[in-house]
């Protein structure tokens, strides 16, 4: 297990380190179309540093790529964070906003041990893709400022995966979204993006790489524009002396203040428990759909390992029409490689058979087996006819329970941004006679793919009187507590915590963590459980 030990104090438990910052939002480049995204909320895990209360000035920092490193081999070291600091080419720059984000760092020792020991699973690929590419090693250290390195993050700008990326840009850069699987959290396909990404904004910014970064998390557009005024005015046009969202402002140098740290953890009394400096997995072809739990077996891993390598893909098995591959532990991928070819496709995928029954429906039948009308018409060629009474079909049989945090995934579907204040709320609606998802949609100012998406659904299907649709409604007051203010945070319970003492450590009463978390006086908190609280901006942040 990664651990970040403090060398200030080894007397009782280890002291670990630092932090996630909030992630971000990426912004179509496409100019006054481009929809409007909300700074996101902070991502699981994770408490935000104060924000910078100052614009600073100071020169650019230099990132030219150093002779010696061009010639870096990362076969060189053991340990993946030496290979890592050999790879950092920012020059240090003395800020303001850096000091004030690394002493946040500073004063929150129990952060990156969580981060680093998720980042295990990815990092060796990520500084592999990022150096093969000529780029700052600092940008392997970029997922943990965007998601604190959990691919199934997700912020209330509809950011999504290591990378944070928001629908509309992940669809820029290839990233395929079907109900099966989302790119956005596939670890080899949005790595690849965002280093695409990052790439072309260097070069649209002549080759600074701050300009790129704050653009990554602004826009591009938003970015142009304050270099264009500020050229206009004869101002200098670097990162430091552009007036950019609060956000942005602070952005930069949390990522700056990460590198510093890396750079000499001792410095600052820390101490890393090494990466080992090889790949922690292997991508295998599957040639075909094929069920985790299936392919776990066959790895001779657990599911909860397939699933952690493989967060893109929102269901129980593979998308029936790709990606065909499959990222498994580099110790198994020999094994499975052999035991998938004795495996036929046919026998890759549980299927049950359904006998349709009198006035049953394709929507009702796929409702009821956790498909969609799609899967089933593709799988039994009913290209449209309608179905018999008696007829038998195939349906993909789910394999089992998914682990939470892909149920939460794959039930993410777009939404506007929500107001400052403004609290989502689930509602069903029950249909009635001569209603379709159409008019359903219409009535509640959504739209009709949106609707399918959230009840598993294709546009076209059609609903029958009785059937109850998820409506996502919003409204100012949740379980009565008046209005919901503050940044909204996710806490992992850990042991030994009690209401009593979260809730004092957030600066929020007990009955708002109960309102909020749906707590009565019979529930018990467990460890590794989730709550939800609303933190002023100016209360404690754990």
């Amino acid at each position: 297990m990664t651990a970040v030990r403090s060398m200030r104090s080894r007397v009782g438990a280890a002291l670990l380190g630092a932090v996630l910052l909030a992630g971000c939002a990426h912004q179509p480049a496409a100019p006054p179309a481009r929809e409007r995204i909300e700074p996101p909320s902070t991502p699981p895990d994770t408490a935000a540093p104060p924000a910078e209360s100052a614009l600073p000035a100071g020169a650019t920092p230099s990132v030219a790529m150093p002779r010696e490193w061009q010639n870096h081999n990362g076969e060189d070291y053991d340990d993946l964070f030496d290979r890592l600091r050999a790879g950092f080419v920012f020059d240090e720059v003395q800020e303001p906003a850096i000091d004030d984000q690394l002493g946040w760092l500073e004063r929150n020792p129990d952060y990156l041990e969580r981060v680093f020991q998720r980042a295990q699973r990815y990092m060796y690929h990520v500084v592999t893709e990022v150096e093969a590419r000529g780029m700052p090693l600092e940008f392997a250290l970029l997922p943990v400022v965007e998601s604190a390195y959990e691919p199934f993050a997700y912020s209330s700008g509809r950011a999504a995966g290591l990378w944070q990326f928001i629908p509309g840009t992940g669809v820029r850069f290839g990233l395929k979204r079907t109900w099966w699987y989302d790119g956005r959290r596939d670890v080899v396909e949005s790595t690849r993006a965002a280093l695409d990404y990052l790439q072309a904004l260097h070069d649209q910014f002549d080759g600074d790489w701050l300009l790129a970064i704050a653009a990554y998390n602004v826009g591009e557009v938003t970015v142009q524009r304050e270099v264009d005024r500020n050229r206009a005015a004869g101002r200098p046009v670097d990162f430091w002396h552009l007036k950019l969202p609060a956000e942005t402002r602070a952005y930069v140098p949390k990522l700056l203040a990460m590198k510093r740290l890396m750079a000499e953890p001792e410095r600052y009394g820390l101490e890393f428990a090494p990466i080992p400096n090889e790949p922690y997995f292997a991508v295998i072809d599957t040639d075909s759909q094929i069920d985790l739990k299936i392919a776990a077996q066959l790895a001779g891993t657990s599911y909860d390992e397939v699933v952690a390598l493989n967060p893109g893909y929102n269901r129980w098995a593979t998308d029936p029409d790709g990606p065909h591959r499959l990222l498994v532990p580099i110790d198994s991928a020999d094994a499975f490689e052999t035991a998938l070819k004795t495996l036929p496709p046919a026998d890759r995928m549980r299927y049950v058979t359904h006998t349709v029954a009198r006035r049953e429906t394709l929507p009702g039948i796929a409702k009821q087996y956790g498909t969609t009308v799609a899967v089933i018409t593709k799988l039994n060629d009913l290209k449209g006819r309608k179905l018999s009474v008696g007829e038998s079909l195939q349906i993909p049989e789910n394999s089992g329970q998914l682990p939470d945090k892909v149920l939460l995934a794959a039930a993410r579907v777009d939404q506007p941004s929500r107001d400052v204040g403004r609290r989502q709320r689930q509602i069903v609606h029950r249909v009635r006679a001569g209603e379709t998802l159409s008019t359903i949609a219409r009535r509640h100012g959504m739209a009709v793919a949106t609707l399918a998406r959230m009840n598993n659904l294709e546009p076209g299907d059609s609903v029958v009187k009785g059937q109850r649709l998820v409506i996502r409604a919003s409204t100012r007051r949740y379980r009565g507590e008046g209005v919901v203010s503050g940044r909204r945070i996710l806490y992992t319970v850990r042991r030994g915590d009690t209401v009593s003492s979260i809730s004092r450590q957030f600066q929020v009463s007990i009955t708002q963590l109960k309102s909020w978390n749906g707590l009565n006086n019979r529930h018990q908190i467990r460890a590794g459980q989730r709550l939800v609280m609303y933190v002023d901006a100016n209360g404690s942040e754990g």
